[in-house]
């Protein structure tokens, strides 16, 4: 049992695609499918246990995060501040959830939705299945991209195409802070100081920093994708 949470990457060693990794993709697309299909149930009946199922799911989440590092001895500045994208995303969301604010919502989804969908193709994970870590991880990244569209599908929030320009400003105010944090301290919040060890999509951008830019242009791509795949056509767009 102590084996599934240790901190030793070689007994489980995370393999991109593998029949573990690809599971949990079709695992997200299921549960989406699913939100999506009892949308009016959970409007009606379970709104509200859902909505904190989320909310517990993504502070417990967090929570559980820092314990597994501090139990080992491995919290440091370098790695356990709340500035990686994932981190970002996952506080934006518990927020929104609670708060129901329209603002924050404007960014969490695509900021939050853009970052879990990439985290969730290719991660930088270094624990494969089963410990800990990878459950951990997958639950939690699957939280984030539930928690945008609950607040589409459940409550009824819309996107305009100025919330994809505030969400991309506020990605970029997000960067340039974390950019300055990581020459303090040397650390590689958001990937801005070189490549994440793992392969994943970022290899294919070329070297640093202009690997920055295909993430500047991917994320922009994405965002604008996400709003004509599922707002371009919404007659309710009017700011909450």
């Amino acid at each position: 049992m102590k084996d599934l949470i240790n901190f030793n990457r070689n007994d489980y060693p995370f393999e991109l695609f593998s029949l573990s990794h690809v599971s949990m993709i079709l695992i997200t697309i299921g549960l989406l499918i699913a939100m999506y299909h009892w949308r009016d149930v959970l409007k009606t009946r379970l709104k509200w246990y859902s909505k904190y199922i989320l909310i517990i799911t993504l502070v417990f989440g967090e929570i559980l995060y820092h314990l597994w590092f501090l139990y080992h001895g491995r919290w440091d500045l370098d790695s356990n501040l709340p500035l990686q994208l994932s981190s970002i995303s996952l506080y934006l969301c518990a927020i929104m959830l609670l708060t129901k604010s329209y603002k924050i919502f404007e960014v969490s989804f695509f900021v939050s939705m853009t970052g879990a969908f990439i985290a969730i193709l290719t991660p930088e994970l270094f624990f494969g299945f089963p410990h800990m870590r990878f459950f951990h991880f997958f639950i939690v990244h699957i939280a984030i991209i539930l928690a945008c569209f609950y607040m589409v599908w459940i409550e009824g929030y819309q996107a305009t195409r100025k919330s994809v320009v505030k969400a991309f400003i506020v990605l970029n105010i997000f960067a340039a802070f974390v950019y300055i944090v990581n020459q303090m301290i040397g650390s590689n919040y958001m990937f801005l100081a070189r490549k994440p060890a793992n392969a994943t999509i970022i290899d294919f951008l070329g070297p640093y920093p202009w690997y920055i830019i295909g993430l500047e242009v991917i994320a922009l791509t994405l965002f604008v994708f996400l709003y004509i795949a599922f707002f371009k056509n919404s007659k309710d767009t009017d700011e909450r």
